[in-house]
């Protein structure tokens, strides 16, 4: 069972709770646990941070969710500049900025980039999911799995 959806959000800060809204509740009804469903949530909300902070001069980003075969993928999409590099540490404690892309390694199982300068920048995060024992979604994923499907 694969559910997907896409959200195109304006590139404003007042959209991201909205993001995490319909992704948490979507992940809540499968019955992922709440520890998962919170790093899925938290590394989203970093993604679209940065789409909102450095996606301009576009007006608008996407943020695409699959979920199905016992994991989430997201992909954020903005039309920005896109970033020179990618950060390899925390910046120093008295800096305000620049620990988002730290954070979404931190949660997620997987996260890539693919960047064009110029052109956009594709946040891509997947994270294995963690079930409540009596999640219905977690029953059809081992069915599937069992059945060879």
């Amino acid at each position: 069972m694969d559910i997907e959806f896409s959200l195109a959000m304006p590139r404003d800060a007042i959209g991201i709770p909205m993001v995490r809204r319909v992704l948490g509740d979507a992940l809540r009804s499968l019955g992922v646990t709440e520890k998962c469903v919170s790093d899925i949530l938290l590394a989203t909300s970093e993604a679209c941070t940065n789409a909102v902070r450095h996606g301009g001069p576009a007006n608008r980003y996407e943020v695409m969710a699959t979920i199905g075969s016992g994991r989430c993928e997201l992909r954020v999409v903005d039309c920005g500049h896109g970033l020179d590099t990618i950060p390899k540490q925390y910046p120093p404690g008295d800096v305000e900025n620049g620990r988002g892309i730290l954070i979404m390694r931190a949660v997620v199982d997987e996260i890539s980039f693919d960047i064009t300068p110029g052109r956009g920048t594709t946040v891509r995060l997947r994270k294995e999911l963690d079930w409540d024992e009596d999640a219905i979604a977690h029953h059809l994923t081992l069915a599937g799995q069992l059945a060879g499907v």
